[in-house]
């Protein structure tokens, strides 16, 4: 595919990276020359100085020949005037990245449809529903369900207590004999492992299983974890995640948002019905135990300032709170969550950027996730008749290491095969792949 990505910031750069893996032709826009030369210099893609919201740059890029333009600038307007102009020269499909989350309803969104753009992201509203999503299972740091839940992603950090530390998968496997989950990667000092048997388990180890669903009871005994009963939420910064999320979540749970700024306070209070907004210093330890952190069940910190999002979770930690999530801009420090006591980190444009790439491979795999941190994809294909992962049993595919098979969903059950195991028409099979081997697996299935 000819792809223009219009910004070279971390939402950009993070785009380009996961298409360049898979070899597109893209041309990477945008005005600042030192974030072009790095992008350069660290990414097979082409570099144009410009504005990608002229009609010159745009062309310049070969916007006519191009299959998609993204346009993910920090600057809305620039994005919809990009997608917009892309689309009458001549592009494909045009996504834009915005802010203004009015643009996501329907009738707004038919109207700029009309206009030229396909799709619109918005990382606030993304990271919203990324939060909402780990509060479901607060037990793991992470979580996803396959097949309605007949088949669920896990991690969790492996600590002292744990019954892994120390065993390789081998040693542990009395504690699977039922088959029931597997082992998928282990995210260690900044690097993704795919497990093999010889793998040993380390303290610290962030561990990530797929699992049946008694496979998930077993896997969640091995973390010495318990499940909280999620019913209390303090969320501190009324940011535009802030908002999101207290409205995602205050339909289910009691949520409290504390928020510095007085006037903001008033516009939140207006907006969130089913919210108790307090106007308070989130820094302030004295006010949130006033307003009774110990009585948390989860914690979400989405200040503006990383920092303060994380030592706040570490300070909730420390008062008992089960579950705590934090915002942070630098992407580096997603690694940092099982080192330093926070369960989650997220990273907005990191979660919009992925967002893009499921969007770019809608048709070619049934979904699509990925775990914080974990230089891996998650991707679940459905087998035909003519697939090539049909011709021989597991053990005899000679698939890719830097891949694993994680389960399988035939009939509506959740099956983690065997190495004996064959493949059938209409199993939906969900795999753990790193970038740059993603082609690789789908030629397994086509």
């Amino acid at each position: 595919m000819r792809i223009i990505i219009a910004g070279a910031g971390d939402v950009g750069f993070h785009i380009a990276r996961l298409l360049a893996n898979e070899k597109h032709d893209i041309t990477l826009i945008d005005l600042d020359e030192e974030k072009l030369n790095y992008a350069s210099s660290h990414l097979d893609v082409a570099v144009l100085k410009g504005n990608s919201a002229l009609h010159s740059s745009l062309e310049s890029a070969g916007v006519n020949r191009s299959d998609l333009v993204i346009a993910a600038t920090s600057s809305e307007d620039s994005n919809i005037t990009t997608a917009i102009i892309a689309k009458h020269l001549g592009a494909q499909r045009t996504v834009a990245r915005i802010t203004n989350v009015e643009y996501l309803l329907k009738k707004e969104k038919n109207d700029l449809m009309e206009l030229g753009i396909d799709e619109l992201i918005s990382p606030e509203s993304l990271a919203a529903r990324e939060i909402k999503r780990l509060i479901k299972n607060a037990a793991f740091t992470d979580s996803f369900d396959f097949g309605g839940g007949v088949l669920s992603l896990v991690g969790f950090v492996v600590e002292e207590d744990s019954e892994l530390a120390g065993k390789t998968i081998e040693e542990a496997a009395h504690l699977n004999p039922d088959l029931d989950f597997i082992t998928v990667a282990i995210l260690r000092d900044n690097q993704t492992i795919i497990p093999r048997g010889n793998t040993r388990f380390r303290v610290n180890d962030h561990a990530y299983f797929v699992a049946q669903t008694m496979g998930v009871f077993k896997v969640k005994a091995m973390a010495n974890k318990e499940d909280v009963n999620i019913k209390n939420i303090m969320i501190i910064g009324g940011s535009k995640v802030g908002f999101h999320a207290a409205k995602k979540l205050s339909l289910k749970y009691k949520v409290k948002l504390i928020e510095p700024d007085k006037d903001k306070c008033f516009q939140l209070a207006d907006e969130l019905d089913s919210t108790l907004v307090i106007n308070g210093d989130v820094s302030n330890v004295e006010l949130l135990e006033e307003e009774g952190i110990d009585n948390m069940d989860a914690f979400i910190a989405v200040t503006e300032n990383s920092e303060t999002n994380i030592i706040s979770c570490l300070m909730a930690k420390n008062h008992g709170v089960a579950k705590t999530i934090a915002m942070v801009e630098n992407i580096n420090y997603i690694h940092l969550s099982q080192k330093i006591g926070v369960d989650t980190l997220i990273n907005k444009k990191l979660i919009a950027a992925n967002f893009v790439f499921r969007y770019i491979r809608q048709g070619e795999v049934v979904s699509l996730t990925s775990m914080h941190g974990v230089d891996a994809e998650i991707l679940e294909f459905e087998v035909t008749e003519t697939s090539k992962i049909t011709k021989k049993k597991v053990k005899d595919l000679n698939f890719p290491k830097s891949a694993i098979i994680g389960g399988v969903i035939r009939d509506g059950n959740g099956i983690v095969p065997g190495g004996d195991f064959t493949f059938k028409a209409k199993d939906h099979v969900v795999v753990l792949s790193s970038p740059e081997c993603i082609r690789k697996i789908e030629a397994y299935f086509k």
